[in-house]
């Protein structure tokens, strides 16, 4: 088992910024690629962001500019820092653990997009950005 545990979310006005955490169990930590997903109500879950072992990253379009993930393995953390939020950003925000694609290829399995090669997920925090 990895307990993925997120914290940092909020209300937070247009135009400003928040950074979520997201602390990950395990010895192994640096071998983790992590992701963000959101989903908003209503919608189904998207991909935000995702970092890989080796530090590569992956944005959906509607954030990049905005948004970075970074991680630090001495914490067992990832981050995701957002900057200009917008009123649509409002959602619950999961970070996922994928424990298993150390060493592979990171677009086999559907690539870092794909919820399916993540194992573990956390709770989800709640970020509002009201307009």
């Amino acid at each position: 088992q990895v307990p993925v545990v997120e914290s940092g979310g909020g209300l937070v006005q247009a135009g400003g910024s928040l950074r979520l955490s997201c602390a990950a169990s395990g010895r192994t930590f640096s071998r983790y690629d992590m992701g963000w997903f959101r989903q908003a109500p209503g919608k189904e879950r998207e991909f935000v962001a995702a970092i890989r072992w080796s530090g590569s990253t992956a944005y959906a379009d509607s954030v990049k500019g905005r948004f970075t993930i970074s991680r630090d393995n001495a914490k067992n953390t990832v981050y995701l820092q957002m900057n200009s939020l917008k009123p649509e950003d409002t959602a619950v925000y999961y970070c996922a653990a994928d424990t298993r694609s150390y060493g592979y290829d990171w677009y086999d399995l559907g690539g870092p997009s794909s919820s399916d090669r993540y194992d573990y997920w956390g709770q989800g925090t709640q970020v509002t950005v009201s307009s």
